[in-house]
Order: C-alpha cells, then structure tokens, then sequence
C-alpha cells in the first residue's frame, strides 16, 4: 500500500487549468489552510476532528460520555499531533460522523463534502485522503468549483471566498487577511519547487528534516539530504539528483506501509 505521495506537478496544474484559477491563488489557499503540506511526518494526513460537528450528526447521544469529542461549542482541538488520537476514539463511537467531522488534507476538506466532490461517499474519500497530495488537492478543487467560488479567486475577493470556503465566523482568525497576504508573496513568486518540496516531506518520513516542507532548498534540506545520502551510500553532495531523489522516493513510500487503524 503506497501511501503519503507528493503533490505532483502534473496534479497542480491540470487542476489550476480546469478551475481557471492561477497558482499563486491556489497556493495561498493550501497555504493558509495546512502552511501548505498535506501530510504529518508519520505519513498521516494533516486533520482536525471538529467536536461540534461531530456533536450534530450524532445528535448529541455522545456528550455525556466523551465531552472533549462531543460538543456543542466549538474548539477544544489539543495538539496537531493529537487530531489522530481524537479521531481514532471518534471511530469507536461512530464511525461514518467521526469521518464526516474531520476536515482533511492541503485544503482541509470536511468529510460531509464527500459526495459534493466526487466520491461516493465519506469512505472513500478518507481512503483517498491516505494515499496522496494529488487527491487531497484535488478535493479542495472540486468543493471550489461546486461551490462557484473560482471567480473570487480570479478577482482578488477575499472576503466573498472566505465566507464561503472557511464560513461566516472567518474574520476570527482573519482568515481574508491571511489570504491576501499569502497570495501576495506567491504572486511575486518564485512559486515552490515541487521536487524539493516532494524531497522535503520524503525526509521527513525517514526523520531525517528539521525543518518544513515548503518546496525552498535551504540549509535545513541540505544538512537533511547529506545525512540520507551518507546513510544510504550515496555520495555527500548535498545536491538533489536524479539518483538521490528515486532512492528517498522508494524508500519513503514504496512498499507494504500497514493500512491506518481507522480504515481498516
């Protein structure tokens, strides 16, 4: 089972011509949403179990027994690297609500959009989730288009795109601002390297980076990849060839990963 795959340059852009939506636009949302990467370190996609949905679909029968997941208020998310946790013990109490209130990937998607873009039901969209950047992209996508949202992008329309992708209680966290700011570095561009960045959350994996995955070839990436290449027999050049990157890739993701507790 290969799980955890880069975003790809052939995913980014068909994506971007069949929106009609810029680069620079779609990098700002997936930036302000998950700082641009989809995945933990352990291979996990980046998530956030939202109690009071979950606390709505199960009609409030789990408040009493587990307060921190079922919750009328908002909030009470703990840790990133909790979510997983929260989710796992959600999936105990009932599995396709648990699902269904986690927003999932680069765009941060909820589960209970799942039929709006394209997948037959919740299921099948978490188990896209796993396996790579290119499907979690295109999920955020897919709600843009349902939702008609592209034109705000196109235009510059912060506020408009917010309301509707993040909802109305987006000025809290200044959502609007976040993404006119994000878009304004990318518009300047240079835009991320995809194959750095694809290396950078491969090291990642294999513990060997500090650092984040931002697609910049700086000197955290470079102390990261000297040390995979010395533990592999690679030459210490520091440099990401040909060579190195199919190594890391193979190492990285290829091969028999376990499927995740939650689906199986």
């Amino acid at each position: 089972m290969r799980q955890g795959i880069a975003l790809s340059e052939s995913g980014l852009q068909q994506a971007s011509a069949s929106l009609g939506v810029g680069l620079p636009e779609l990098w700002a949302v997936m930036t302000v949403e998950t700082r641009g990467c989809g995945f933990f370190p352990d291979k996990q996609p980046v998530i956030l179990f939202e109690r009071h949905w979950f606390r709505k679909l199960t009609n409030g029968r789990f408040d009493s027994v587990a307060p921190d997941l079922s919750n009328r208020i908002p909030g009470g998310y703990g840790k990133m690297s909790e979510q997983h946790e929260r989710l796992a013990r959600a999936v105990q109490l009932d599995r396709q609500a648990a699902f269904s209130s986690t927003s999932w990937g680069l765009g941060q998607v909820m589960g209970f959009n799942a039929v709006k873009v394209g997948y037959p039901d919740v299921e099948a969209m978490v188990h896209e989730m796993y396996q790579s950047e290119d499907a979690q992209f295109q999920s955020m996508i897919n709600f843009i288009a349902n939702g008609n949202l592209a034109p705000h992008l196109r235009e510059g329309k912060w506020r408009d795109f917010a309301y509707h992708y993040n909802g109305p209680d987006f000025q809290k966290n200044k959502y609007d601002v976040k993404l006119e700011q994000a878009h304004a570095r990318y518009a300047i561009g240079p835009l991320p390297n995809l194959l750095v960045r694809a290396a950078q959350l491969y090291l990642g994996y294999k513990g060997y980076l500090a650092g984040g995955v931002d697609g910049w070839y700086g000197p955290n990436t470079q102390k990261a990849l000297i040390a995979f290449q010395k533990a592999n027999g690679l030459g210490a050049t520091g440099q990401l060839d040909q060579a190195t990157f199919a190594l890391l890739e193979n190492v990285a993701i290829a091969g028999a990963d376990a499927p995740p507790a939650v689906l199986s």
